[in-house]
């Protein structure tokens, strides 16, 4: 990876430099933000955030923190996972594949590099499914695993929000086992941490959730329809590509299971109880494909191929044990196993190619937009889409026409029925107000609202484009004063070999 950034160590995107912005001020200048000038609630993972900028602390500024966690939480996950199949076959074949299966089906390699939050959230939820897994063995009356089940119930919404759809879920089915007292308090101990850090956040912001969830995430109207509006919501989730592609294979063999368990059961009773956490997680899985994310490096699924994997593998011992002899009896269950060893193929090989290219296309765009700002407009007033790296390597005041920087942007971008004219006029009268003087954005997200007081000076341009949304950045002026300036500059930086410069005459 090294070797295509010029020996510098580079994520695979530009999110994990919005941790590293937030933590280094956070850590160094007391403020939660993407700039040491302004609080912004951009992070959505306030936990992950936060451990960096106690490192950044006690060690110093360093880009390599978040690897280290992902290090650290990578061998924290290896190290359960051999225990937690370990106690369902001693046979070293077994432990080995279902690790590796769990592993790569979840692309777990891909998100050591990546510098963000799903490691931590994967061990956590290896934790949660360990100890609730001796917890259940043992007829809910062993302390110790109930314990440190319930710690990691305490962390798992503060590292990511969409946690929230487990503890709804478990708590469901946990009631209809007649465990109401577990259930409760899966409620309190997942939710209240939550409505801690809500209620911190909408003292700062008038918003419960952090900036990137207010902006990517789904929403309910409630003084709309509400009924439509759910409608809406699930028809686009089972139209999304993502879904079928990463999820429906999962969910199929899940089925299967719970089907083949079903007929060997004599109550309903005894069905729930035996698969109420499959049954938690596929619930999980749904609402997670309706409300929330699936795409961006195999990241956002993540925890949920883990524990779909910690779940099912140890009812499918014998496949692993004894292929041979077992693959004939259901066939309908080989062939769902095929299908999820070939989509977990096909993982390892999107990944070969984000690993391949991913460092490169983030050190080449983003990177070097940060060293350039860096060099020459360290605390200048700059527009931006991509925030993390040209925040993290600057101390410039950012003006984020996403939103996830700039609460302003984010409550324009609350107005119903606005136009991409409205934005762009927006934009334009507020970047003209207050004086800024640079725009390092991709033209094709300003959606042909480009500010009309905006100068197109230069457009940076990348090839072998894996990560990143546009292979193309532009640079535009919008103080007149630094314009032959800004031209000297951008000649005179030293942008890597593999960045192409052309200047707009």
């Amino acid at each position: 990876m090294i070797s295509k950034t010029e020996g510098n160590f580079t994520y695979l995107l530009d999110d994990a430099y919005i941790h590293l912005a937030i933590a280094k001020n956070f850590a160094l200048y007391d403020v939660w933000g993407m700039t040491p000038h302004a609080f912004s609630s951009s992070s959505s993972s306030p936990v992950f955030t936060f451990l960096i900028s106690v490192f950044i602390k006690i060690f110093g500024n360093s880009a390599l923190i978040p690897l280290a966690i992902n290090v650290v939480c990578a061998s924290g996950i290896l190290f359960f996972l051999t225990k937690y199949y370990g106690s369902f076959s001693t046979k070293t074949t077994f432990v080995v594949s279902a690790v590796l299966v769990t592993v790569f089906s979840a692309a777990l390699h891909l998100q050591l590099f990546s510098g963000m939050e799903h490691l931590l959230q994967v061990l956590l939820v290896v934790l949660n499914i360990y100890f609730l897994t001796d917890w259940v063995q043992g007829n809910f009356k062993n302390s110790k695993p109930m314990f440190f089940f319930y710690a990691t119930l305490l962390f798992l919404g503060l590292v990511r929000f969409e946690m929230m759809f487990y503890f709804v879920s478990l708590a469901f089915f946990l009631l209809l086992t007649k465990k109401f007292r577990e259930a409760v308090l899966v409620l309190l101990f997942g939710f209240f941490p939550v409505f801690i850090f809500c209620w911190f956040n909408y003292q700062h912001t008038g918003h419960l959730f952090p900036n990137s969830v207010v902006v990517k995430g789904a929403a309910i109207d409630f003084s709309g329809n509400i009924l439509a509006q759910l409608r809406d919501l699930f028809l686009t989730a089972f139209q999304n590509r993502s879904f079928y592609k990463r999820c429906l294979l999962p969910l199929l063999l899940l089925s299967a299971v719970l089907i083949i368990d079903y007929r060997n059961k004599k109550s309903f009773k005894g069905f729930i109880s035996n698969n109420f956490l499959l049954l938690a997680w596929g619930t999980t899985m749904l609402l997670h494909s309706i409300f929330a994310d699936l795409k961006s490096i195999l990241r956002y699924e993540a925890y949920l191929m883990v524990a779909f994997a910690m779940l099912i593998i140890p009812r499918l011992t014998a496949y692993f044990e004894n292929f041979k002899k077992v693959y004939k009896i259901n066939i309908l269950l080989t062939f769902l196993i095929a299908g999820n060893v070939l989509l977990m193929i096909s993982k390892m090989v999107f990944s070969h190619k984000i690993l391949l290219y991913g460092s490169k296309n983030i050190y080449e765009q983003q990177v070097q937009a940060g060293k350039f700002l860096q060099a020459y407009y360290n605390d200048s007033k700059i527009v931006a889409n991509d925030i993390g790296a040209m925040s993290y390597f600057t101390e410039i005041y950012l003006f984020d026409i996403v939103g996830l920087g700039s609460p302003q942007v984010m409550e324009f971008k609350q107005k119903p029925n606005y136009s991409q004219d409205d934005l762009g006029q927006f934009v334009g009268a507020y970047t003209k107000t207050h004086h800024y003087d640079i725009a390092i954005v991709y033209k094709e997200w300003l959606r042909g609202f480009v500010p009309k007081d905006w100068e197109e000076i230069a457009v940076l341009s990348i090839e072998s484009n894996a990560v990143v949304s546009q292979p193309d950045v532009t640079i535009y002026c919008i103080n007149p004063a630094i314009k032959e300036s800004l031209k000297n500059n951008i000649r005179k930086f030293n942008w890597n070999k593999n960045v192409k410069v052309k200047f707009i005459e």
